[in-house]
């Protein structure tokens, strides 16, 4: 293989003549060789490779030369579209190689027909559009292949008709189903059983994995290889699927299927609608004892507090009553033994949360505007990571730009239990000293106080007009983001600047993206939805202020958790956990403002503890190699210069 991938990746080889402005890298040969090596030795490889490195041909062409099956995972579904779509065709091509390839995604992108036939039949929909988006969703239904709901362009994918006409692993039927030989979830399970190469996400791999249900169980015993891109999400990711959680949306969704079962199939049986009824009231009412808008509060916190626990015990007395009323019901569908088995399941599950703290895990509340969560998730998901990997012999590859503090992989691999794995990092090629600033301001308050907002603000509108807007503004909270987008509007009508302003939430990513390129002079504000998977090349983007160091709340109920054990056992869990996870963080923020070996600009950083603190120097060895000033007329400098040699190039084209 390692002959193939000299040829493939040389100056004149296929990747040359088939993709346009490729250029040969020699990091990426490498991390390519690394990957070829990992396939054939059944072994664990960390990749770190930076911005422009190429990683994803220098995984894609080992594991499609490799011959063996491959599941890769990405982060997020623009990812996994991107690969399936464009990145693995341009790949398999060029290899001249007969590689199948099959796009995975979760049960609740596929429209369900069973569902479909059910909510069509009831016809009782919340609102005027659901009605509207439902005839939309059932012609699109009799025409498409796949059920994929991206596919449905007339219907926005976060619109709430798709919960009626979409299944959860709860309300599947399964083999019963009367649609099964239609399902457009076995097909795509069908389809992967069958390919050489698996896309799906993070969060669908965990799911499965835990859960055995959603079709990558099914296909890992014969994989060779997993490859994980934008792996370092997967600690979150995988915090998430090995603990458990129980949502008062999920008791809404099982009083609403019970009643649309009912009705279909026990409409004699008034008792069992009027015990859904009083189920979907209790779910209600344990949200109501909150009167916070959202948060996140540790069980230990929740003593004493009566209207949550009278809420939680009559939740539980409820799901009893209508497990009750359905164990006498349930023989007469497969829809209300569905719904007889999630009862008892949700039961147990709020049981077992309620029962108390057991050491090795922290049970939590997460409050959402109209929703409650009560979590449960390990301190450490390290050994039953370890044990999945260890299950079969295959190679697994984890890769990002941003693994590794200044090279030192040991946070990460801990966190993951991969004690034996092979690390690896290579640079970006990109030149950073030349390309790239590094601007920490003089004189600003501490991170902590209430005037460091607008100081940041401040400090950032002489660069804003300097770049003639092209912004990115990241914070690391939604509080400061709004009290940050406040400020620079004002700001901006007291200085008579006409800049666009976007702020997070205005629409979803990919749109505020869009409208952010076409603007060429916005400034754009937001939170950590803009601190990783954002890709805006050239002019539009040449400034990219962060207000500080992304440091997790330590209010945070697993953080605080996780702090108390390390400290508890005698190390510091400050320089173990919180620095490391800050300086991942940071690395992702960092990473928005050089895209191409043509892109030019400030990285502005606005927290002093880069100086004043003894870890300041870890972090900056951990960013790439810019240039660092503390003057803000340099950094405006650089800028005058920055448009200076953008205009010698217009005029040399």
């Amino acid at each position: 293989m390692i002959a193939n991938l000299e040829r493939t990746f040389a100056a004149d080889g296929p990747l040359t003549r088939a993709v346009k402005d490729y250029r040969a890298r020699p990091f990426q040969l490498e991390m390519a060789r690394a990957v070829a090596e990992a396939i054939e030795s059944n072994t664990v490889l960390v990749a770190e490779a930076g911005t422009g490195t190429g990683k994803t041909f220098a995984y894609l062409v080992p594991a499609l030369l490799s011959g063996g099956k491959v599941i890769i995972s990405t982060g997020t579904k623009t990812l996994q579209d991107q690969l399936f779509d464009r990145d693995i065709p341009t790949v398999r091509d060029v290899l001249k190689v007969p590689v199948t390839v099959a796009l995975l995604k979760g049960r609740a992108n596929y429209v369900c027909h069973y569902h479909l036939e059910r909510a069509l039949k009831d016809g009782r929909l919340p609102t005027r559009d659901d009605v509207r988006y439902l005839s939309q969703i059932a012609r699109f239904a009799r025409s498409t292949t796949t059920g994929d709901k991206a596919d449905c362009s007339t219907v926005p994918e976060n619109a709430g008709i798709w919960s009626y006409v979409t299944s959860t692993r709860e309300n599947c039927l399964g083999s019963k189903c009367p649609h099964y030989d239609d399902c457009f979830v076995m097909g795509a399970r069908r389809q992967a059983l069958a390919a050489d190469v698996v896309v799906v996400n993070h969060h669908l791999f965990f799911a499965d994995l835990m859960l055995r249900d959603e079709g990558v169980a099914e296909l890992l015993p014969a994989c060779n290889t997993v490859i994980f891109d934008e792996a370092h999400q997967l600690p979150e990711t995988a915090s998430l699927f090995f603990g458990e959680s129980v949502s008062t949306s999920q008791l809404i969704e099982l009083a609403r299927d019970t009643r649309l079962e009912t009705a279909a199939a026990a409409k004699d049986y008034a008792p069992l609608p009027e015990a859904a009824q009083a189920l979907d009231k209790a779910a209600r009412d344990l949200r109501l004892a909150f009167k916070e808008d959202s948060g996140r509060l540790p069980l230990r916190l929740l003593d004493g507090h009566e209207a949550f626990e009278s809420a939680l015990g009559t939740v539980l007395a409820r799901l009893d009553e209508l497990a009750a009323q359905l164990q006498g019901q349930a023989e007469r569908s497969e829809g209300l033994t569905r719904c007889w088995q999630r009862v008892l399941s949700l039961a147990e599950q709020t049981e077992r949360w309620r029962s108390g703290e057991d050491g090795s895990r922290v049970k939590w509340v997460e409050l959402f505007s109209h929703s409650l969560h009560l979590n449960s998730t390990p301190l450490s998901i390290a050994e039953i990571f370890r044990k999945q990997l260890e299950e079969h012999a295959r190679a697994w590859v984890f890769t990002s730009a941003t693994l590794s503090v200044n090279r030192d992989f040991s946070h990460y691999c801990g966190e993951l239990g991969l004690a034996n794995a092979r690390s690896a990092s290579w640079d970006s090629p990109f030149d950073f000293a030349s390309q790239a600033l590094l601007y920490i301001p003089e004189r600003l308050p501490d991170p902590n106080t209430p005037e460091h907002t607008a100081a940041v603000v401040e400090a950032a509108l002489p660069l804003i007009e300097a770049a003639d807007g092209g912004a990115f503004m990241l914070f690391t909270s939604l509080r400061a983001m709004r009290d940050g987008h406040e400020l620079l509007q004002r700001a901006f009508e007291l200085r008579g600047l006409e800049y666009p302003v976007l702020v997070q939430g205005e629409g979803s990513r990919s749109e505020m993206l869009v409208r952010f390129r076409d603007l060429g002079n916005a400034v754009l504000v937001g939170s950590h939805s803009f601190w990783e998977g954002v890709d805006v090349r050239g002019e539009a983007l040449s400034l990219v202020v962060i207000d500080k160091l992304p440091f997790a709340p330590p209010d945070d109920p697993v953080l605080a958790a996780r702090i108390e054990k390390i400290n508890r056992e005698g190390r510091s869990a400050f320089m173990e956990y919180q620095l490391p996870e800050a300086v991942i963080t940071l690395k992702q923020g960092a990473g928005r403002l050089i895209r191409d070996e043509t892109d030019r600009g400030v990285l502005m950083i606005c927290d002093p503890r880069l100086i004043s603190r003894s870890y300041g120097k870890r972090i900056l060895q951990s960013l790439p190699p810019m240039t660092l000033t503390r003057d803000g007329a340099e950094a405006v400098r650089f800028f005058n210069s920055a448009s200076a040699q953008a205009r010698a190039r217009a005029r040399a084209k």
